[in-house]
């Protein structure tokens, strides 16, 4: 199974392979993808909607994502910033996160934005967060939040890939492109402006 999460194609199958153990399977696969920054979570997404469909799909990849994001939280959190700094380079504490460190609730905001955001690695922000003083909690609802759009994109898309229907697969690819390029769109001319502005 483990050999198979970059193939989108083997991965569906291994998971069906598994029968009542397959959601089981997802939902550890998309924990341990989080948890370990090299491991690719989108073809474990991808595959869960082609075997379950997009409303369990979601469920099982929303999951693993959430139950991911706290384990890598918590191991920041009981790491220190030293550790989480040696481990993730200077992406530790930087962008969003540093930014909004004033209040828990401009933390919250931060971790459900950057959950939006298809260029921010999931896993770093998950650590980061943990080094700061955003409440568990807060940190569990901004990232369920943030992470049921992606994860019904993914399952919808696995879903639509997995299905006969040619046009409704290249309508799922357009949307999943557009999607993300309106965000990157948006840092783009974001970052233009504060270049013309130094």
């Amino acid at each position: 199974l483990l050999g198979s999460l970059t193939d989108g194609a083997a991965l569906r199958a291994a998971i069906q392979d598994l029968g009542v153990l397959g959601p089981a399977a997802v939902v550890a696969l998309m924990t341990l993808a989080i948890v370990m920054s090299p491991i690719p979570s989108a073809p474990i997404a991808l595959a869960a909607g082609a075997a379950y469909g997009h409303l369990w799909g979601t469920v099982y990849v929303a999951a693993g994502a959430e139950l991911g994001a706290l384990i890598a939280f918590g191991i920041s959190r009981l790491a220190g910033y030293d550790a989480v700094q040696t481990w993730l380079g200077p992406r530790a504490g930087t962008g969003l996160l540093a930014r909004f460190m004033a209040s828990q609730n401009a933390l919250m905001g931060a971790v459900f934005i950057s959950r939006l955001l298809p260029f921010l690695s999931f896993d770093a922000v998950s650590y980061a967060a943990g080094v700061t003083p955003l409440a568990t909690w807060r940190f569990a609802v901004a990232t369920l939040l943030g992470v049921i759009p992606a994860s019904f994109l993914l399952a919808h898309f696995g879903g639509e890939l997995a299905s006969a229907n040619l046009q409704r697969a290249g309508l799922a690819v357009l949307t999943l492109g557009a999607i993300t390029a309106v965000p990157l769109a948006v840092k783009l001319v974001l970052d233009r402006r504060r270049a013309d502005r130094g």
